[in-house]
């Protein structure tokens, strides 16, 4: 406070492209400078103990630090909360968008095509050189016991995080807008496999391999064929009969009787007499 209270007040000076020049010497010659002060030093090795120390103080740098963090006071996610961040994120998209100049579009030529292509050729050459030779170990059964715990574990652990949710139920409107979402999509299926696929053919060449293929496949087919006639051949399907069975089984005898002998015909003449005759006795 005494310092600045001595200050007087200055004159502010603009700074000129001489002063930028002078700077960034001063900048230069300090760090010539610095790196010459250097002297010469002896690198030494890493040692098992220097890794052990190394990770001990950073174990007890973390210790310290989480006892220096003092109790905090968890506050609940209000919906104004969200209601802000939402903006707040509007905002800063819409601030990102403004600050974009205008870009010119470049178009995609044949040399720039290639050229990708070669680097992602050369990059795959390099990551494979760059991967060492590496010992495959077998999966042993214990090792599977130990995955489907950690799949366990997992899972109640996801689970336990969970929220419980909010169940709204499924109205009207909702099921409306739902059918009408199915009944679009089937439309701009079917539109897009009438233009692009019904109608269509798909050409294949008939050449002498496919017919020979096709040959042979008639010719196998026909030996198996024939194979399994000859080997199903004079056996038969043993049926149980039940009563129902018997009795359509006579039924369809008595019918075929009758068919064959010409019954049904003199039952339907002795029938139509029958009826003449009781006509008769009435009338006379």
């Amino acid at each position: 406070v005494l310092y600045k209270e001595s200050v007087g007040t200055g004159t502010p000076t603009p700074i000129t492209p001489e002063m930028e020049r002078v700077k960034r010497n001063q900048e230069i010659c300090s760090s010539v400078l610095y790196k010459e002060n250097i002297g010469k030093a002896t690198p030494t090795p890493v040692t098992p103990e220097m890794e052990r120390v190394k990770r001990n103080q950073e174990i007890i740098s973390s210790v310290l630090y989480k006892e220096n963090v003092g109790k905090v006071t968890p506050t609940p996610i209000t919906p104004e909360m969200e209601r802000v961040k939402r903006n707040q994120e509007i905002i800063s998209s819409v601030l990102y968008k403004e600050n974009l100049g205008r870009a010119t579009p470049t178009p995609i030529t044949p040399e720039m095509e290639r050229v990708k292509r070669n680097q992602e050729q050369i990059s795959s050459v390099v990551y494979k050189e760059g991967l060492g030779k590496a010992t495959p170990t077998p999966v042993t059964p214990e090792m599977e016991r130990v995955k489907r715990n950690q799949e366990h574990i997992s899972s109640i652990l996801y689970k336990e995080h969970l929220a419980k949710g909010t169940p709204t139920p499924m109205t009207p409107e909702m099921e409306r807008a739902k059918r009408n979402q199915e009944n679009i999509s089937s439309v701009l299926y079917s539109d897009s496999f009438r233009k692009e696929v019904q109608g269509k053919a798909a050409y294949v060449l008939d050449t002498p391999e496919m017919r020979r293929v096709r040959e042979t496949q008639k010719h196998i087919s026909t030996v198996k064929y024939h194979e399994d006639f000859e080997k199903n051949k004079g056996t038969f399907t043993p049926v149980v009969t039940d009563p129902i069975t018997e009795r359509v089984k006579k039924n369809m005898q008595d019918f075929s009787d009758i068919s064959y002998r010409g019954i049904q015909r003199r039952v339907v003449e002795m029938e139509r007499k029958r009826v003449d005759q009781d006509q008769e006795n009435l009338t006379g």
